[in-house]
């Protein structure tokens, strides 16, 4: 099964904390995908800007809706993911309880299926 471990971090954390202290936790995100890479689960992982470069694209009918960030109701941005693959909901909940994001972030773990799945 697949599963998509999502990062969310409260806006503005990442200013507040200098650039070493972002590259030390950074670091131990990538040696955390490392670890993943090595016993063959990892499928994909990327950390994204924050959302204020993000832009929210909306269509109504045949007029599409273009909103730039950073988006003032959100208090949370998505600042990541990694991109699993394991065996069960509770391997996986074992993986994401094992990412150093959850000191920082939560960790939203979602099982990868079509949209019609409920």
């Amino acid at each position: 099964m697949r599963y998509m471990l999502i990062i969310v971090e409260p806006r503005g954390q990442r200013e507040a904390r200098g650039e070493d202290e972002g590259r030390a936790l950074y670091a131990e995100m990538v040696e955390f995908g490392q670890g993943l890479a090595a016993r063959g689960q990892l499928l994909a992982s990327e950390s994204l800007r924050p959302d204020s470069h993000g832009v929210r694209i909306q269509r109504r009918g045949e007029q599409a809706s273009l909103i730039d960030g950073p988006f003032a109701e959100a208090r949370e941005m998505v600042g990541g993911f990694f991109l699993i693959e394991c065996d069960s909901r509770a391997e996986a909940l074992e993986i994401a309880q094992s990412c150093p994001a959850t000191r920082f972030a939560s960790v939203e773990v979602r099982e990868c299926a079509p949209c019609y799945v409920q």
